[in-house]
């Protein structure tokens, strides 16, 4: 069946941001599109419908396509838990923690899952948009390959190579890359795409007729830099960006060294009354900032640990007797109570770890990973909350008499006496319009109530598909699948 297989040059060239693009002006054209990524690598995921977990850039490309989430859309899905390992997860569900050498030594085993989920897709879609992962030219890493060209030639794929202009030496990545690719991988490659053009497409010609007559491929379009891009949700924290510097309200989020599931910034980063700060390593909590925000985690004791070295410990402290609130989410949720342990090492080396105590909880890790998707009542407001739980461990203890919100009538999560320490395991849920208003209204912010979150990201969507359409040769492309 059709399918087109889009590879980089390298990491962020905007390969999600194209293929979310194109699945949208496909959909809009009437074909029955579907988003594909053979191997993803990323703690920021999505609950799929049939109870597994994608990389959040696929969940965005399925929403274009106006589709539910499916583990098929992304087979393979690497969840980083130290510098060197991370945690596998298999057709939706963990199927081990490896070291990046142990991993290596399993990829052929795993291209029989990214086929069957591939053929899977092609037999109920007009057309697969594939998404590769880093670049082909890193051929030191082509032997048992099922992120790139291994899966386009085991798959029988055309590829389209995107290269970033942005960042400089377009010509030599993409003339390079047909250098250094062996034969067989080159001639899979049907053209080239360049992205994030600014200013005069003119004074580039001669550099597109270079890259065409050096490389032997044909050029399918030079596309502009897309302003609106910050609005789509980040699939890395370090992309969430902010439309202006200051706002009435200030909420910082402390970026851990394993951050996970951090798209409840996304609908926060749109808010015209908040200056959102994503605070790095070594920079000090602000002693304005009215809401502290601790993230989820994919090692949440080891980034526990990351958190103090930081002093972050302190300055929370130092924050909540100022009067501030603070809002752990997941594993910051973890980190708020009493004591962590994790006897069978299932977040990391077993043990157990003093949490900050700033609510009496508890929390044990256990071997059953809750992934679903939820609707909550939150206590205060009384408002509905959408959202998803994704996460180890269990938490007890009696801050959780005080429920952040209602699940089918059972309390979730935790509050402090005074209701400025707030925990949950619910994720996604400022992206409720209704509460996330009222939510910042308690914490002072100025009644906002104009954005609608959901309807922003279709909006941005079909904006992306009419700059793809506007620029690049779209019917070209669809010839070149299939």
């Amino acid at each position: 069946m059709p399918a087109i297989m889009f590879q980089g040059t390298g990491s962020n060239v905007g390969k999600s941001m194209l293929v979310a693009g194109l699945c949208r002006a496909f959909f809009n054209r009437g074909i029955k599109v579907v988003p594909f990524k053979p191997q993803n690598m990323s703690n920021n995921a999505a609950v799929t419908e049939d109870g597994g977990e994608i990389g959040r850039a696929q969940a965005l490309q399925a929403r274009a396509c106006n589709l539910p989430f499916h583990t098929d859309m992304n087979p393979i899905l690497l969840k980083p838990e130290t510098e060197t390992g991370s945690q596998v997860i298999v057709q939706g569900h963990r199927h081990s923690t490896l070291k990046a050498r142990e991993y290596n030594k399993i990829k052929p085993q795993l291209m029989k899952p990214v086929l069957e989920s591939f053929e899977r897709l092609s037999a109920n879609y007009d057309i697969v948009l594939v998404e590769g992962a880093g670049s082909p030219a890193e051929i030191n890493l082509r032997q048992n390959d099922i992120a790139n060209m291994g899966f386009a030639i085991a798959g029988n794929v055309p590829v389209i190579l995107i290269g970033d202009i942005d960042r400089g030496g377009i010509i030599p990545q993409i003339v390079g890359t047909s250098n250094v690719l062996p034969d067989e991988d080159r001639k899979k490659i049907h053209g080239f795409i360049i992205n994030k053009f600014r200013g005069d497409k003119s004074l580039f010609d001669d550099g597109y007729k270079i890259i065409e007559d050096q490389s032997g491929w044909p050029g399918f379009g030079v596309l502009n830099y897309f302003p609106d891009a910050w609005k789509l949700p980040a699939e890395d924290a370090l992309d969430i960006q902010k439309n202006s510097t200051s706002g009435q309200l200030k909420i910082v989020c402390l970026c851990l060294s394993r951050m996970a599931n951090f798209d409840d910034l996304d609908p926060l980063a749109q808010e015209n009354n908040i200056e959102l700060i994503m605070l790095k390593a070594g920079q000090a909590i602000p002693g304005d900032a009215k809401l502290v925000l601790i993230p989820g985690s994919k090692s949440t004791r080891g980034d526990l640990k990351f958190l103090r070295e930081q002093g972050w410990d302190i300055d929370l402290y130092a924050h909540y007797r100022r009067g501030g609130h603070i809002l752990g989410l997941c594993g910051g949720y973890q980190m708020l109570g009493k004591q962590i342990d994790d006897p069978s090492g299932l977040d990391g080396p077993a043990g157990s770890t003093k949490g900050l105590g700033l609510l009496n909880v508890n929390t044990e890790m256990l071997p059953e990973k809750t992934l679903k998707k939820v609707t909550a009542i939150h206590r205060e407001s009384k408002l509905a909350v959408n959202g998803y739980e994704i996460h180890l461990g269990r938490t007890t203890g009696e801050d959780c008499n005080r429920p952040f919100t209602y699940l089918d009538k059972e309390p979730e999560g935790a509050c402090s006496k005074d209701g400025r320490i707030s925990g949950s395991y619910l994720h996604g849920l400022f992206c409720s319009d209704d509460f996330r208003s009222a939510f910042l209204e308690s914490l002072g912010a100025p009644p906002s109530g104009d954005l609608k979150y959901e309807k922003s990201l279709d909006d941005v969507l079909d904006e992306l598909a009419k700059h793809i359409e506007d620029q690049l040769d779209v019917d070209a492309l669809l010839k070149v699948a299939q």
